[in-house]
């Protein structure tokens, strides 16, 4: 059994080229039933972001699987230039990216919250499709337990860390500050109610496009107004700043849907989406501003972080030892029960004769003989599991092999 996972992300790939192997939701639990009919796959997993794709695996061991060239396909995309874009890891490194991923370790902004529940849409998406296995089930379910353990213990960011929050920050460093502006957020999906929240809660003025035919169906962050989503030109002139954050395969602001507009004040676009939402030719028109999701980073860390930093680490080497302790023990539950099994007939040869002797009615021998079968199980039991308990993972693995030549033919 091997666990692999191919990825890029943020740091590895601009928006652009991330946006070409994202997925929805839909597509990927389409793609994780594809990829697990591949043969020797036992498990998958999809996890895709705005800042990252990672495609996860359990598979047999000696089978060769490429799995760039698996995602190539379910993307239709024929073109191996971007292969070099990607990182593939196995087993131990790849347990640890995972583990330091869903602590906020491995995101662009770092320390931010969304990954954590990120991670856990992907188990549950994966569990809906019945594309997961036990060794995934337990790796990510353990991956959740570590990220939520470095939140408490080993905080890295304060507050409610995402894109939006530190694109604000950053623009109040330059001057820029968000009291007062008017601003349009076009998605009210859950990174469109987190930004106009955000933008609510440095004193802008927000308005929230909502689909004409869900008008009446989704809620908007309190504060904020709402129009529809096709009024979206109408009302942008009014506009300082407006956010795009939607799922669409489509640009909702593209060049010419400009042509006609005039703009009488600068005006700011951030595309917190991926595919982009906003027509990146945009950024070049006069008093037109544009960032993307790649604009914003956390360049340095403070001491506080740098200590935190030691003690996720630290939390993460607890984790992974937990997770492989239960991955050793798993493949050798069945070597142990074999092993119980030959001990207990082993005890039943040498009493079975000192037992026929023994005068007693046949049911109660048949009942002393199930007796002395369920007792012997169990000290076997208590013993072999005793020595997992005080010994490291080699010496025991080396004492089970020990037990099972004891009874080899």
């Amino acid at each position: 059994m091997t666990i692999s996972m191919i990825g890029i992300d943020h740091d590895r790939a601009p928006v652009d080229i991330r946006a070409l192997f994202a997925f929805t939701k839909k597509n990927a639990g389409e793609a994780m039933e594809r990829l697990k009919e591949t043969a020797g796959i036992y498990g998958c997993i999809i996890l895709s972001t705005c800042n990252r794709l990672e495609i996860w695996t359990s598979h047999e061991e000696e089978q060769e699987i490429s799995m760039y060239e698996c995602l190539c396909r379910l993307k239709g995309i024929q073109d191996t230039s971007y292969e070099k874009y990607f990182i593939t890891r196995k087993d131990k490194e790849a347990v640890e990216h995972l583990f330091y991923l869903a602590g906020g370790l491995k995101s662009q902004i770092l320390g931010e919250d969304q990954i954590l529940t990120q991670i856990k849409e992907a188990l549950n998406l994966a569990r809906e499709h019945f594309t997961t296995d036990s060794v995934l089930e337990v790796l990510f379910r353990m991956a959740v337990t570590a990220g939520k353990k470095i939140k408490t213990e080993a905080p890295l960011a304060h507050g409610n860390p995402s894109v939006i929050h530190q694109a604000v920050s950053h623009l109040k460093e330059q001057g820029y500050d968000m009291h007062g502006k008017t601003c349009m957020v076009i998605g009210n999906g859950e990174m469109g109610k987190v930004a106009a929240q955000t933008l609510r809660d440095a004193g802008a003025n927000v308005t929230v496009t909502v689909r004409q035919y869900r008008s009446g169906l989704v809620s908007i962050p309190i504060g904020c107004s709402r129009i529809h989503y096709g009024e979206r030109m109408r009302f942008l002139p009014n506009c300082d700043v407006v956010v795009s954050a939607t799922a669409s395969p489509n640009f909702t602001l593209r060049d010419e849907l400009f042509q006609d507009v005039v703009l009488d004040k600068p005006l700011l676009l951030l595309d917190l989406a991926v595919p982009r939402d906003i027509d990146p030719s945009l950024g070049s028109r006069d008093g037109i501003t544009l960032y993307d999701m790649d604009s914003f980073r956390t360049e340095s860390l403070s001491p506080e972080a740098n200590e935190s930093l030691i003690k996720a680490a630290s939390i993460v080497e607890e984790q992974m030892a937990e997770f492989f302790q239960w991955l050793d023990g798993r493949d050798v539950i069945p070597r142990i029960q074999e092993i119980r099994a030959e001990a207990v007939q082993d005890l039943n040869l040498r009493i079975i004769k000192i037992l026929k002797k023994t005068p007693m009615q046949e049911e109660d021998r048949a009942n002393l003989l199930d007796a002395v079968d369920t007792a012997a199980g169990k000290v076997v039991n208590k013993m072999i599991f005793g020595l997992r308990d005080s010994l490291n993972q080699e010496a025991f693995l080396e004492c089970v092999a020990g037990l099972e030549k004891v009874y080899e033919d």
